[in-house]
């Protein structure tokens, strides 16, 4: 396998590939001395030299370029300013089985994409892009070229082309740790899964399965909560119903299934939108003012009415027609018609400032459409969004796709968020996070969050210390690239404010194993952090894979590897690309299709079926790779 990138990713992804799936790896990065696009790389430069330095090594013991000695794969490291033809070419792209180009700049990627697909049509190419609707078109696109290359068919052509982003991987898991702490959330397509953690002993029966069992010491401040490491302190992957009675003083972790049928923007106050509602269009006082003058009118109406007989149509007419001062004075007419004629002329006097504020109001809430909104003054219990760069626009979308009240801190006017919270009318501050006011600003003391999400380690802990001595039990969720650095900040504000709620989530180490997943041609539907682990959910075809194949679904059950939690009846050819969930669409069409979440442990798996899996990293890499021997020996 090729990895082409210039940032910590590719390393990360490197390093899953190498240490989890024991495949032979060719690394493709800039050369040391003229690393490119900072401050990326020199944000991760300190953090991936380790990875690199060991992949050197590892080069150097076993000769050049070579598998390391009794080990059953390889890293090849290659030096190359930009994955050009030459380059792909001494990387091995035509024999290879699939190429990673997960560059920082979607241009370079898709270039790269072009040429490797015109080097090795049946190569499984997987691309790392920003802007998921070109990466629509470019699947299609690249597995289009595959096919007319090879002559194969849709169905005989094992080539593909997956598009990912790793801030669509990791926006879910940052988005769900700052609003709910305990809840993590991978959602596709009509697909929406969520982890929430339950105290030692209670259950619910909205329960579809217990994912993992947590840690020993989350209740001891410097444990080892919130790492990678395993054991009897670490959080147990996947346990069966042994292990889970076994550890009855130790809190879960399971699944929920939630549809979400909603508008992809919330409505109301806080939505977007080109339109406002007549709420927000005019203001409280204005419309109390515009009620209390149609009332008026009403009853102007109704005493003209009463005093001259007329039809209350017409009387209603005669009202208006005094109201804007365009009727005959009534000079020869009964003393109250004359009154009233009086009166209906005060109000329209009346009505003209109200109009006219009417009118300035309108304009002004169509222009503060397209400017930046500032916090309400009562807003409380929101999240407090720092960054709006790839990852901060991605969790701000999430946000409010989930109906959160948020409040984004940016220091960049030009920031690529911007528009977005434009559209969603999100309130954003302006100012260096690290001034003084700028989080007062924000309402960090009624926040119920804080996310800090910036590409700056500094930047995001100088925020967190800074929020945590406004707040001392304000829940805390750091972006920090480096896992050694991000255990240590939080060992250290954990014990420091024992009350307050401190994560740190690592953006890499959410989205490799997603790549390295989509690499071995899987689809990886996400990645839910538990602690400092990951689980990874993806579909699975049944045929092909001896752990799963007519055996029942509790006899595919490994503990601590994989399980299968739901079953595809749709027919194998009327099934779509992305998994839906949406069983009352199924329901309602008549079709016996529809994904079952509810499976019976007695039930056979074909190999015709699809299945949504959980698994560990390692429990992914068994299944993958023991798919690929059978496929070599065939």
């Amino acid at each position: 396998m090729v990895v082409c990138g210039d940032d910590g990713l590719a390393h990360r992804l490197t390093a899953e590939l190498r240490g989890v799936y024991r495949e032979q790896v060719t690394l493709v990065v800039p050369p040391s001395e003229r690393t490119v696009r900072p401050p990326v790389v020199g944000r991760a430069r300190a953090a991936s030299a380790a990875l690199l330095g060991a992949v050197t090594a590892a080069v150097n013991r076993a000769g050049t370029g070579g598998p390391v000695p009794g080990e059953p794969g390889g890293t090849r490291v290659l030096e190359a300013a930009e994955p050009s033809e030459a380059t792909l070419a001494e990387a091995g792209v035509e024999r290879a089985a699939a190429l990673a180009l997960v560059y920082d700049d979607d241009e370079t990627n898709i270039r790269a994409a072009l040429t490797a697909r015109r080097l090795n049509p049946r190569l499984r190419l997987v691309l790392r892009l920003y802007n998921r609707r070109l990466g629509q078109h470019i699947e299609e696109l690249l597995d289009q070229a595959a096919a007319l290359a090879t002559g194969a068919g849709e169905g005989g052509l094992d080539a593909s082309t997956t598009v990912l982003s790793d801030a669509d991987t990791a926006a879910p898991a940052l988005a769900a740790t700052a609003v709910a702490g305990t809840t993590k959330v991978v959602q596709t397509d009509g697909l929406l899964l969520r982890a929430v953690e339950r105290p030692p002993g209670e259950t619910r029966p909205t329960d579809l399965a217990t994912l993992a069992l947590l840690s020993t010491t989350r209740s001891d401040p410097a444990g080892t909560d919130g790492s990678e490491d395993s054991g009897e302190h670490g959080p147990l992957m996947l346990p069966d119903a042994a292990q889970v009675e076994a550890a009855a003083g130790r809190g879960t972790v399971v699944l929920e299934q939630v549809s979400y049928a909603g508008p992809p923007m919330p409505s109301g106050r806080g939505g977007g939108g080109l339109m406002p509602s007549f709420g927000s269009l005019f203001s409280r006082r204005l419309r109390w003012s515009l009620a209390g003058l149609v009332t008026c009118v009403a009853g102007l109406a109704v005493a003209l009415t009463v005093v001259t007989g007329d039809h209350p149509l017409h009387a209603t007419y005669l009202t208006l027609l005094d109201l804007f001062a365009i009727n005959e004075p009534a000079l020869h007419q009964p003393l109250a018609r004359q009154i009233l004629q009086l009166l209906s002329g005060l109000t329209g006097l009346l009505l003209l400032p109200v109009l006219l504020a009417a009118v300035l109001e309108a304009l002004g809430t169509f222009r503060s459409t397209s400017a930046l909104r500032k916090p309400p003054r009562g807003l409380g219990g929101h999240v407090v969004l720092l960054g709006l760069g790839k990852i901060g626009t991605r969790v701000l979308t999430r946000l409010r796709e989930l109906h959160i009240p948020v409040v984004c801190v940016e220091a960049d006017p030009e920031a690529r968020g911007m528009p977005t919270a434009r559209r969603l009318r999100v309130p954003v501050v302006l100012g260096d996070v690290t001034q003084e006011g700028v989080l007062e600003a924000a309402k960090i003391h009624r926040a119920h969050a804080f996310l800090a999400v910036t590409s700056e380690d500094t930047t995001n802990l100088e925020a967190a210390l800074y929020a945590r001595s406004v707040r001392p039990d304000l829940r805390v969720v750091l972006r920090l690239y480096d896992d050694d650095f991000a255990k240590a900040v939080y060992r250290t504000l954990r014990a420091a404010h024992p009350r307050g709620y401190t994560r740190s989530r690592s953006v890499t180490h959410l989205a490799a194993p997603a790549f390295a997943g989509a690499m071995s041609g899987r689809q990886i539907l996400g990645a839910i952090p538990v602690e400092r682990r990951v689980l990874l959910f993806a579909t699975l075809e049944v045929g092909g894979h001896p752990q799963l194949e007519d055996r029942t679904v509790g006899e595919a059950f490994r503990p601590g590897a994989w399980r299968v939690l739901a079953l595809d009846r749709t027919p194998p050819g009327e099934r779509r690309e992305e998994p839906a969930a949406d069983r009352a669409h199924d329901e309602r069409a008549g079709a016996p299709s529809g994904w079952v979440w509810d499976l019976p442990d007695t039930y056979v798996l074909q190999s015709a079926d699809r299945v949504v899996l959980a698994a560990t990293r390692q429990g992914m890499a068994e299944l993958l790779r023991r798919r690929g021997r059978e496929r070599a020996g065939a």
